[in-house]
């Protein structure tokens, strides 16, 4: 699935876009509205956007899941060369899906109060009150949506594209640059 990402001024244009996209087969669940106008978006019927959406929370959480099964593998590891396999094997998958929990747990708290990354670019346009579509289209429909938009609604001003699914690892560099000093 792709993302398509439009900026939108009025509510009412969005209130039109919405109209489209639902007579042209678009569910509410394949599109997303962000805006500081939580309020207005409800008195429209608009479909606003999860908190999923609105934050890091699920990309944070499979990065935690991740790192956490890794940390699962080396204490388990670890702690078997150490003291052997005496203890029951129950035990130790015990302290491998606690590692997991524990990393998605953990990971859950610091993806919560940050920002999506793929709206956090959008930031200051929608604290300056403007609204946030992202349509989710199967990619051989997105030449389709696009010609769609453009013709409807050229208020709508396509600001980029993306995948529909989270990268644990958007946004981490393995590589640091060395800062000039």
């Amino acid at each position: 699935m792709k993302r398509l990402f439009y900026l939108v001024d009025s509510i009412d244009s969005v209130d039109e876009i919405s109209d489209d996209l639902h007579k042209h087969g678009v569910t509410d669940w394949r599109f997303h509205i962000v805006s500081k106008d939580e309020a207005g978006l409800f008195r429209h019927h608009l479909h606003t956007a999860s908190i999923l959406d609105r934050t890091d929370l699920p990309r944070f959480v499979e990065r935690g899941v991740l790192i956490g099964a890794l940390a699962g593998v080396l204490v388990v590891g670890t702690l078997s060369l150490i003291i052997g396999l005496s203890f029951p094997m129950g035990a130790w998958i015990a302290l491998f899906a606690f590692s997991v929990v524990a990393g998605g747990w953990l990971a859950g708290f610091g993806g919560i109060q940050s920002e999506n990354y793929r709206i956090r670019r959008f930031h200051d346009d929608i604290e300056a009150g403007k609204y946030l579509v992202m349509v989710d289209v199967p990619k051989q429909d997105e030449e389709e949506m696009k010609r769609l938009m453009g013709a409807r609604h050229p208020e709508a001003v396509l600001q980029g594209e993306g995948s529909s699914f989270n990268n644990p690892f958007a946004g981490l560099s393995l590589h640091r640059k060395a800062r000039a000093h």
